[in-house]
């Protein structure tokens, strides 16, 4: 019913920047809070950024001060400013929503298939 359709990433040297974009559609009444998780290999899946419809943000320490997350206006979307790439940063990175759905008003959690990120020193 809800799918999260994600786009943005790509290989980058050390100290650029890429923007993800994800964007939820389907039958979607509200969105509660969108982010941003990402995993490495070897590692378990991490927060990254979060944001709530009150705009509350979250950030991993190890991202803060370098990513910004941030919804659009319809707040269908969600978008994660990242700078100052590190290579400790590379990892396939997932879209999350959490909401209700238009047709039975269901709480529902969906992910993107995720999108990779690699940053080569």
């Amino acid at each position: 019913q809800v799918q999260l359709v994600e786009s943005g990433g790509d290989l980058v040297q050390a100290g650029g920047s890429l923007r993800l974009s994800c964007a939820a559609s389907g039958s979607i009444s509200s969105i509660n809070a969108m982010g941003w998780y990402r995993q490495a290999p070897g590692k378990q899946r991490e927060m990254v950024a979060t944001i709530t419809r009150g705009g509350t943000t979250d950030y991993a320490d190890s991202v803060k001060g370098r990513f910004t997350i941030s919804r659009d206006n319809a707040e269908n979307t969600v978008l994660l400013q990242m700078t100052s790439l590190k290579p400790e940063d590379s990892a396939a990175y997932y879209c999350k929503a959490e909401g209700r759905t238009d047709k039975w008003s269901l709480p529902f959690t969906s992910w993107g298939q995720g999108t990779q990120v690699t940053v080569s020193s």
